[in-house]
């Protein structure tokens, strides 16, 4: 299933900057960064489970929030990219 992760971690001071830097290692981990705190990610069921749980676990539910939207179709094909931002296809490996 392709999802699309946004997230908003309330400061980088202290704590914060502790679930911010977490939170992004995570997200590294299931999918590619698209912006500053959103990610793409293709995942089986059980992926998205795991990662669901690992991110209710590192936030503060009363200061952070994360939306995750599922996608019915293959991301791109709902996607339009303006500007500067490169456009591929989740989970394609570059080799440079």
């Amino acid at each position: 299933m392709d999802l699309l992760v946004a997230y908003d971690i309330a400061d980088t001071q202290g704590a914060g900057a502790k679930r911010l830097r977490q939170v992004h290692d995570l997200c590294c981990a299931y999918g590619q960064r698209v912006q500053l705190s959103v990610f793409e990610c293709r995942l089986t069921p059980t992926a998205f489970a795991s990662l669901r749980f690992e991110l209710e676990r590192l936030i503060d539910p009363q200061q952070d929030s994360v939306h995750i939207y599922r996608f019915a179709k293959p991301i791109s094909a709902s996607k339009t990219v303006l500007g500067s931002g490169s456009s591929r296809e989740v989970g394609e490996v570059w080799i440079l």
